[in-house]
């Protein structure tokens, strides 16, 4: 295989990497003065933070200045792709191309690639809204370049 990088649930990854991208979040948002006092709050020891904080990032400190691919299941519905689209507009997600396949059983498939340099909030809240939205029956990250 010759991708070097993964996507992962953090569900099956030691509780530490998570620790590390808290530590992370901390300084990132000036809530602590240093790493003494991030680690400190996220509970890892300062060689735990340094050996893997340039290796662990959430989904969207891995998207600057990229392109991501969602596939959706949407209700045949007046609005609902509109809605989506206006929600990736509002966080300045930059919309690249659209496919939609005919609804059946008034359902349809829809994929969706936009350009996330300048997105105003994180990738992952992005998705979440979007997730929630009315009419979104699934939703999944197919690709990112």
């Amino acid at each position: 295989m010759d991708n070097k990088y993964l996507v992962i649930d953090k569900e099956i990854l030691p509780e530490v990497f998570e620790k590390v991208l808290v530590a992370k979040e901390l300084l990132r948002k000036g809530k602590v003065k240093g790493i003494t006092e991030a680690v400190k709050q996220a509970q890892i020891s300062r060689s735990t933070f340094y050996k893997y904080k340039d290796y662990v990032f959430t989904l969207s400190e891995g998207t600057k200045g990229k392109k991501v691919t969602i596939s959706m299941l949407l209700r045949h519905e007046p609005g609902i792709l509109s809605t989506i689209l206006n929600k990736m507009a509002e966080k300045n997600g930059n919309i690249l191309t659209i496919n939609q396949d005919i609804p059946i059983n008034g359902i349809a498939n829809v994929s969706i690639t936009f350009d996330v340099t300048d997105l105003t909030t994180h990738l992952d809240d992005v998705m979440d809204e979007i997730k929630k939205s009315k009419g979104v029956v699934k939703l999944d990250l197919i690709a990112m370049e």
